[in-house]
Parts: structure tokens; sequence; C-alpha cells
């Protein structure tokens, strides 16, 4: 028996937009599937690894947009923003405004061949070039638009695999990254103030702190295999030489993103060292962003039930940490383990896309509410708000449970696994639930 309480006079705050996603759903030049993202309130959906292989070197990355970077960058001539134009207008037409990663897509093999992710040859002019991408989308330059795209993140995991040769997104040093960050950082801040906000580096994670916590200020479990990894200390090093540089140098941040591949309880570790580590260095008020992060990437686990679960779990408890926003990687079409809300032969939703779309009703209804559970393999999360009452309920275990709540008999029950796709049953205050089971109850 695991219990549920929820108190719907107790407010907590606003619910986080925590059901964001990474590359929205498309198939060729189809972008009718982004409606999805719509049905589902997704508030937000991050364009990084759009422009390389999936994407036909079409979309989104600074070199498909500026294809001869000798080019003179002030004129409209030297920018091809054709495709790009088309994947934003379907975003923007479907409520789901993007997260613009400025930089280039992940190259997963630089052992054989290195095209893209060298340092810009100029980062001054780099920085004028996304002046220029921002003026387009926001202000109508070159022919453009006037969506008021709110996040620009300037290039992604800079640090991805520890320094060069294995790093898949910077063949640069870690001072050049900084610098080419502080560089345009600045420039975008100058030229567009408090309309948009600027931020980096999207880092790989922090799974470094459980080799030594105690270094880390971590309340934490030693964990031997974790211990000596170069590369998950290199990620934490390359944190904390960030918010120094930007410190020192008096560099604009918005926000602050990071990734996580781990599972839930270990995420939300990370999430918790990125808050202290952001208030020691006097960001305590900066966005914090978890803009990549699957914690069911393989195979096996796509579409099934644990996956379903175990996203919701991630929904449900970083909605409790500080973090500002989650993008799940992602909502892609196609056959990388990493799209896993979508079928890639039927194009229809998996399990794991349902709870994306009870959280959007919680995102709707607006404010957070009491809501404990006494079984730690059960995650929930509560709302209130434009009349409504919702609970989101993510059961982790690995057996049946019954769960009872104090919750009345007016609500409406909703099933969701890989046999209930938001499966409308009979509400009863005691609840019989399966294994791997994720419950979503409105009223």
């Amino acid at each position: 028996m695991a219990n549920l309480t929820v108190d719907f006079t107790k407010e907590i705050g606003k619910i986080k937009p925590m059901h964001a996603v990474g590359q929205p759903p498309f198939v060729g030049m189809d972008f009718s599937y982004v409606s999805y993202l719509k049905e589902a309130n997704i508030p937000y959906s991050r364009l990084h690894d759009v422009g390389g292989a999936y994407g036909g070197f079409k979309f989104v990355d600074i070199p498909n947009i500026f294809r001869d970077f000798d080019a003179d960058e002030n004129d409209p001539n030297s920018y091809d923003f054709a495709f790009t134009d088309v994947l934003i207008q379907a975003l923007m037409d479907n409520n789901c405004p993007p997260v613009f990663r400025l930089g280039v897509t992940i190259e997963n093999y630089p052992h054989i061949k290195i095209y893209r992710i060298h340092p810009p040859a100029d980062f001054a002019k780099w920085a004028r070039i996304c002046e220029h991408i921002v003026r387009h989308y926001n202000e109508g330059w070159a022919d453009g638009f006037h969506y008021g795209i709110e996040y620009w993140e300037i290039w992604n995991e800079p640090e991805n695999n520890g320094p060069t040769p294995k790093n898949m997104m910077w063949t640069g040093t870690m001072e050049q990254y900084l610098e080419l960050y502080g560089i345009t950082a600045k420039h975008l801040k100058n030229c567009f103030g408090d309309t948009i906000k600027v931020g980096g580096f999207a880092s790989c994670g922090f799974y470094g702190l459980w080799g030594d916590p105690k270094k880390y200020g971590m309340d934490i479990e030693f964990r031997e295999k974790e211990h000596g990894d170069l590369a998950k200390e290199y990620y934490i090093d390359f944190f904390k030489a960030f918010l120094a540089y930007n410190k020192e140098n008096n560099v604009p941040m918005d926000f602050f993103s990071w990734h996580s591949y781990a599972n839930v309880q270990d995420t939300m570790v990370m999430a918790k060292f990125v808050e202290k580590t952001m208030n020691e260095y006097g960001y305590g008020d900066v966005e914090t962003h978890l803009n990549e992060w699957n914690n069911a990437h393989t195979r096996y686990k796509r579409g099934k039930s644990v996956a379903s679960v175990q996203a919701c779990a991630m929904l449900c408890g970083m909605q409790s940490t500080k973090t500002t926003m989650l993008c799940y990687y992602d909502a892609r079409i196609g056959h990388s383990v990493y799209g896993g809300l979508f079928n890639p032969i039927t194009y229809e939703p998996f399990c794991t896309y349902y709870p994306f779309k009870a959280f959007g009703e919680l995102y709707k209804m607006g404010t957070q509410v009491a809501c404990d559970s006494d079984d730690s393999e059960v995650y929930a999360v509560a709302a209130m708000g434009n009349g409504k009452k919702g609970v989101l309920i993510a059961n982790c275990n690995k057996e049946p449970i019954t769960l009872k709540t104090n919750l009345e008999v007016d609500f409406k029950l909703y099933r969701i696994d890989e046999n209930h796709l938001m499966t409308e049953d009979i509400f009863a205050p005691e609840i019989e639930v399966d294994a791997e089971q994720v419950l979503f109850i409105v009223k």
C-alpha cells in the first residue's frame, strides 16, 4: 500500500515548463506532426542537432544559414534562411516557440573526419552573424519575422568527451569557448537588451560528482566506477571556469543550460549541485535549463511502459527542484533511440508522449499545490487553476501497488503505459496501479 495526499488549499508555486522537448517531429518537409506538440501544450522545442545528418545540412546551424564565412555578414544575400524559416513557422503555428541553439550539430565520428565543430575563424564576426539571425526572426530583417523568440543558446557541449581529439562538439580549447561565449553574449545583449535571453553552455552534465563527493561539497555516496574519469571531472571544471569567467569579465548570462542522461534521482542530485554552485558564484537568480535529458534511451526501452513512467518521474521530480525548464531529447520522428516520443514506422505517438500531454494539462492549470507520496518509487505532482484540478503520478515500482489517495470520487482517471494510451478508467480513492504505470487524475 502506498499513500498519496494532495492539498489543493496549499499553493507551492508555478507549474514550470518541465515538458519542453528537443527536436520537433517532422518527416522530410511534412511538418504536420508538429501539431502533436500543440495538442500536448508543449511550451518550447530546442533546436539542436536538427541541422546535420537528420536535417540534410539545411536547418538552424550557423554554417547552414551563413554558408560562406568570408561573405559580408551585413548583406541579407549572404544568408540562407529558407529551410529554417519553414521549420520555425511550423513551431510558431503550433504555439511552440524554439530555444534557438546558435552553433552546430554534433559530429559523432571525429576520428574519421571533422567538418564544422572548429572554433569560428573570427569570434566577433560570428557574433555579428548571430545578431543578424536574431534580427531576421525577431525584427523582420532580410524579409524576416517578428516572432519574439526569447531563448538563444550559444553553442552546445563544448566540453563533450573532454579535450580534443575525442570532443565531438568543439575542437578548440576551454579558453577559446569562454572567449566566444563572452564576445557573443555581450554583443547580443548590447544589440537586443532584455528582449532576448542569452545563455549556455549546454554542459554535458555532472556525472563526476560521485567519484569525489567531498571535493564537490556533496553529501552523496562514493562510487568507485566513477572515480578517475577525467572527462567527467573536466565537465565540472569547465562549469566552474565558465561561471568564474563570466563573473570576472561581466559577461551576461540569462540562463545556464546542462544535460543529463542519468536516472531521476541522480539527475535531481545534479540539479542540487547546479543550484549550489550557481549560488556560490553569485548566480542564484539565473535560470537553469536541463535542456537535454532522456532516462530510457535504449532500443529495448523505447516505446515501452518503463520509458513512459521514467519520463513522467523526471517531469514530476524535477518540478520540485529549482530548475527552470526541461527539454526532453527528443521529439524527432526517426530511427534514433533518443527519439522516444514517436514510432518511426507509424509516425504515431509512443506511450511516452502521453505523460508530456498530461503534464501539459497541469501546465495550463498553472499553480502547483502540495502533493506527498510515502513511497519513494511513486513520483507525483498536483496542480489547480482555470477551474480545474489535476494530479500526475508515476508508479516506478516493478510490481503492481495499491495507491490510497485522499481525493474525492468526482475525478476522472486516465492510465498510461504501452497498453493504455491515456485510457479513461473509473476513479476511486483507492486505486490498483499496474507496475510501471502512469496515472493522470483530473476534474
